[in-house]
């Protein structure tokens, strides 16, 4: 007999202040203490864009307005899907909050690569900062497995 699970969704934002990303140190399991976009599960009854919001302003206490969707990466061993937005945000303001135990605003040159919780995280980026030199305006598509 084939069981069929659905996958999870996963809905993030790539916040963006002036020329810097606001990442998040993670204050919760998996991967406590490493670096991550802040994304979480899409929850009952809210649109994927409402989650991405929700998602930003739970884990950083920011609140930002969506531009675009910049990637979608499927974790199949896992089964979820990530949809990462890009966002602007509205001020500079952002807090720690109980998921995240220090969050800051990172420069290309300064983003902590060894120190990123998920892959998913490190695609999107990898392809914004690329994509920011060639004013590149494409939706990525990435699978990890």
């Amino acid at each position: 007999m084939i069981h069929y699970e659905n996958p999870r969704m996963i809905v993030g934002c790539i916040p963006i202040w002036k020329d810097r990303i606001l990442i998040a140190r993670r204050a919760i399991e998996p991967r406590y203490g490493l670096w991550n976009l802040p994304c979480g599960f899409l929850e009952s009854g809210e649109t994927v864009e409402e989650g991405a919001k929700r998602e930003v302003l739970e884990e950083t206490g920011a609140e930002v307005d969506l531009i675009r969707l910049h990637t979608v990466y499927n974790l199949p061993h896992a089964r979820q899907v990530y949809l990462i937005f890009l966002a602007e945000m509205r001020s500079e303001k952002s807090m720690t909050t109980t998921e995240s135990s220090e969050v800051r605003l990172f420069a290309a040159e300064e983003m902590p690569w060894s120190e990123m919780a998920f892959t998913s995280s490190t695609f999107a980026l990898q392809n914004y900062f690329s994509d920011r030199k060639t004013d590149n305006e494409t939706l990525h598509l990435g699978t990890y497995r």
